[in-house]
């Protein structure tokens, strides 16, 4: 773990908004990540696996993510927020969602479920 940690809300928001390399040193290593409707990733390694394939993909398009509502508590944070995908100058994709954020007592993330709905 760094020197300097980040606060929960902090480690939530860069993983919600994309920025998920500087998160890296907080998950657990039996972290948990439940994508709702799609699938669930098991351990640090799976999940970093994602997250840099995810991170390659956005890269080739443009990505507004835009944070609408935080909400936290001592172990648990909620992200609420929206992703507006666009390639070639045009919208591609607009997504609603939310991210639930479950810390350890080592300041660790745990769990996160994601949900996301396709806006149409």
């Amino acid at each position: 773990m760094e020197d300097t940690l980040l606060s929960k809300k902090e480690i939530a928001e860069l993983f919600s908004t994309g920025k998920f390399e500087a998160t890296f040193p907080y998950l657990a290593e039996e972290v948990i990540w439940k994508i709702a409707g799609d699938k669930q990733l098991n351990g640090k390694s799976e999940v970093v696996s994602i997250c840099k394939d995810a991170a390659l993909t956005e890269s080739l398009s443009q990505t507004i993510i835009t944070t609408e509502q935080v909400i936290k508590d001592d172990n648990k944070v909620v992200i609420k927020g929206s992703g507006e995908f666009i390639r070639h100058g045009k919208k591609v994709r607009l997504v609603a969602a939310c991210d639930i954020y479950e810390f350890n007592a080592d300041h660790q993330v745990e769990s996160i479920s994601s949900y996301c709905i396709e806006e149409r």
